[in-house]
């Protein structure tokens, strides 16, 4: 592997099957909702995402977040590179990607069943971005913001998946 590529992963269990469980994480708007509110980790700042091709899910869905951070033009497009129900995602960044921390990331998440749960397993790997202010704050916040990014997403889908099993039950 590429050595200036750094990878992050947080693994979870929740309480719902595979499918329940890749409905919600397969959706941007809400897996990435953290994003979209304004926060201390996004330094009072949100994004707007706007999905690109209208298809929502799938090989080649592609999306577009943009916004201001402390400032500075974040506009960054991604594309969903591979796809499989109830299992597997992978989705990157594609063309130039403004993004302060990263000069190119990718995620995906990879569920597996455990008898009535799911193991979810979400992970970013990315590039430190060009410039040497950017590479500073990269070092400085890109672990952190990897952890709160994957923490988000898992437990807002735990949140969102347990509470409906448990009415379903």
């Amino acid at each position: 592997m590429d050595a200036t590529v750094k990878t992050f992963s947080r693994n979870l269990l929740i309480h719902g099957n595979p499918h329940s469980v890749f409905s919600f994480m397969d959706d941007l708007a809400k897996t990435g909702m953290h994003m979209t509110k304004r926060s201390m980790m996004m330094m009072g700042s949100k994004l707007t995402l706007e999905d690109i091709t209208n298809s929502g899910t799938g090989v080649g869905s592609t999306f577009r977040w943009y916004g201001k951070m402390m400032g500075m033009k974040m506009d960054f497009t991604e594309t969903v590179t591979e796809w499989v129900a109830d299992k597997s995602k992978k989705w990157e960044t594609i063309s130039d990607a403004k993004v302060i921390l990263f000069s190119w990331y990718q995620m995906g998440f990879e569920l597996e069943s455990k008898g009535k749960d799911t193991e979810a397993t979400l992970w970013i790997k990315y590039k430190k971005p060009k410039g040497w202010f950017y590479r500073l704050l990269s070092v400085l916040f890109a672990k952190w913001y990897c952890r709160w990014c994957l923490e988000n997403m898992l437990g807002d889908t735990k949140k969102h998946v347990e509470p409906e099993n448990k009415h379903s039950k």
